[in-house]
């Protein structure tokens, strides 16, 4: 690559421009616009989250302390606060949805092949969800409480990377079980939730679209063994049973046997029972994959601590919203960079470094070749699964 160029060109050399294109014609994002573009917006964002900006006043003085560099990192309109603040406030964040998940279908391409430490042939996605804390006099169209307001982002997290498959954004008085009928049903895959996704009307639907699942039972759901499988009860196993529901409305949207499995951590002494239309997975494969779900909860703390989705630089619901599908476009694109280059670093390293190198004119693998093998994130999320560790397991 070019060693006289500036690492932030070097980025968006992965960024899609072409159906970035057409994506702002499709959504007429540029209709009657002089100076300030859709790609000068998307570079003022992305400089603000890799770089930690604050606010916009914020991203407007330090842009202007670099003009002389802004023209080879992509800039063509002249970044000011009041205009930033209006294309936020007016460009349809559809457009940022639609881009980001165009990344995101390349990002899956690239780490299709990775290892989430669970050798299984099928697909598997863990589904859950996360509140956004918003101030209630400032944001009051997102009210969700007496004293606060919030916004609950759903994400359907492809294990194989850690790429998010599928992103919703809903008011956080949506239940996340209503998530179950916006979620792409895939035959094969494997969709591992939580006891909060406990419908079995919407599973049903799910195993009639030929795909799997896996739960957890509620203290209150009552069924009836007809079949028992041996099991190692050494490997924290209790039973495998196949049962029946008991109770006649539930029955009436799960006529079928389901599988129930009941394992016992033996590290923690915790009793998980297992629910899941599986018959032929290994049990104790199943308690694994169950586990594997704490990958979608360190997604949401991962954002949530390194991206600036917490304090926003707009009120209105649709520059929340754009800044939101931004941040994550920028953190796939990231990823990509990552995978295309080979770099060795973690995600986190990467985005620390290209914070205070985004304007230097070096290659990108020059900039991370000091950081030693010692300092990259390689704690295993198993043995310390309060650490924040993606795309090194």
């Amino acid at each position: 690559m070019n060693q006289g160029r500036i690492i932030f060109a070097q980025l968006m050399d992965h960024f899609p421009k072409y159906e970035f294109d057409k994506l702002v014609g499709q959504y007429r994002a540029e209709y009657h616009t002089r100076q300030f573009s859709c790609m000068d917006q998307f570079l003022a964002m992305a400089f603000a989250q890799l770089t930690g900006r604050e606010s916009l006043r914020d991203i407007q003085m330090c842009l202007g302390a670099l003009q002389s560099k802004l023209y080879h990192a992509g800039f063509r309109g002249r970044v000011t606060r009041s205009t930033l603040a209006d294309a936020n406030d007016r460009r349809p964040w559809q457009l940022w949805a639609d881009l980001t998940l165009r990344l995101i279908a390349t990002a899956r391409r690239l780490y299709a092949d990775e290892d989430f430490g669970v050798q299984i042939e099928h697909v598997a996605y863990a589904l859950d969800s996360s509140v956004i804390d918003l101030c209630l006099s400032l944001f009051p169209w997102a009210s969700f409480r007496k004293t606060k307001a919030g916004i609950k982002l759903h994400t359907l997290l492809d294990l194989r990377g850690n790429i998010p498959a599928c992103i919703v954004i809903t008011p956080a008085l949506v239940h996340d079980v209503n998530l179950m009928d916006e979620i792409c049903k895939e035959a094969g895959a494997i969709y591992i939730v939580d006891r909060g996704y406990l419908d079995f009307a919407r599973l049903w639907r799910l195993k009639l679209r030929l795909a799997f699942f896996i739960t957890r039972a509620k203290s209150n759901t009552r069924v009836r063994r007809v079949a028992s499988r041996p099991v190692d009860k050494a490997s924290g196993l209790i039973c495998d049973q196949d049962v029946v529901l008991c109770v006649a409305a539930s029955r009436r949207d799960w006529p079928e046997p389901l599988r129930r499995i009941v394992y016992v951590d033996q590290t923690t002494g915790h009793r998980y029972v297992f629910l899941t239309n599986h018959f032929e997975l290994p049990a104790l494969t199943v308690a694994r994959l169950y586990k594997c779900r704490w990958q979608v909860e360190l997604f949401f703390k991962w954002i949530k601590q390194h991206l600036r989705i917490k304090s926003f630089f707009g009120t209105g619901d649709n520059a929340v919203r754009t800044q939101i599908w931004i941040a994550i476009g920028v953190y796939v694109l990231v990823a990509i960079l990552r995978k295309r280059l080979n770099l060795q670093p973690s995600l986190y390293s990467i985005l620390q470094v290209l914070g205070l190198t985004l304007f230097e004119k070096m290659p990108i693998k020059a900039a991370l070749s000091t950081i030693r093998e010692e300092d990259f994130d390689s704690i295993n999320i198993y043995d310390a699964p309060k650490q924040l560790d993606l795309f090194d397991l």
